[in-house]
């Protein structure tokens, strides 16, 4: 699957601004209830978000042995955490400047929807997992009313069925664990609708139903495509007694001294 179209993306300002609103907050406790339930625990592990996740990585940090916040060029960048030494970068997704295997979560979010080459940036998410890593994705439903209204950020960019997502996870070698979708109600700051909001979500989620604003997809890393295609051409070989291979080198020597 090739993607290399131009998409449309907020800019950190407008990303900053939505979080701070009583919808954004109401998203953000959303998808943080489901980021919680995957990785209940991050203590001693090292953990990255690609586009723009300090809104969800703040419930990590603190036990957490690093969190990093990666942004990408198009979008902009500000300083993460508020107060201290800042953990965030202005990178280039399909150049991530850290080593192979050295990140053992990563989450993305309001990043593969506003991206040039989502292929590149899987691929480089893949590099820098630890083997068994894991990702989640935070992406807008193409089926979502979210994602046909541009009052949020997850109204920009291309937006993504759950095939469209199963295909691009394969293709980049992971393995998806687990599915979900949140953010059922209407993208309405109305107060009534914020009430009915948490109610709303529960019974969405409870019965699966569709029209949910983004899907919530956790894979993990694929280490064994390799290993899997040498044991076959191993299996390949004939297989011969000791006795048989004998003689056959036996067979061999006589035909080169005749």
């Amino acid at each position: 699957m090739q993607c290399q179209i131009s998409v449309m993306a907020h800019d950190i300002v407008d990303l900053r601004a939505f979080y701070a609103t009583a919808l954004g907050r109401l998203a953000r406790r959303v998808v943080t209830e489901f980021l919680r339930a995957r990785w209940d625990s991050t203590v001693g592990l090292s953990m990255l978000g690609i586009g723009y996740a300090p809104p969800y990585l703040s419930a990590f940090r603190s036990e957490a042995l690093r969190t990093l916040a990666f942004m990408p060029a198009a979008l902009g960048v500000v300083n993460w955490p508020g107060a201290g030494v800042s953990s965030s970068a202005l990178v280039e997704t399909n150049m991530l400047p850290l080593p192979d295997a050295s990140i053992d979560r990563v989450l993305l979010v309001h990043g593969l929807e506003t991206s040039d080459s989502p292929e590149e940036m899987l691929a480089e998410i893949w590099r820098i997992l630890t083997p068994g890593g894991r990702l989640i994705i935070v992406a807008p439903n193409r089926g979502g009313v979210w994602a046909r209204n541009d009052t949020t950020p997850f109204g920009y960019g291309r937006p993504y069925s759950r095939r469209q997502l199963r295909e691009f996870l394969k293709e980049a070698q992971f393995s998806p664990m687990h599915w979900a979708e949140g953010l059922y109600m209407a993208p309405s700051s109305r107060r009534m609708m914020l009430r009915l909001a948490p109610a709303i979500e529960k019974i969405g989620q409870r019965l699966s139903l569709p029209g949910a604003g983004v899907h919530l997809v956790e894979a993990t890393k694929q280490v064994y495509k390799a290993v899997a295609v040498r044991r076959v051409a191993r299996n390949a070989l004939p297989q011969m007694s000791p006795a048989a291979a004998a003689n056959r080198l036996e067979r061999q020597r006589r035909e080169k001294a005749d």
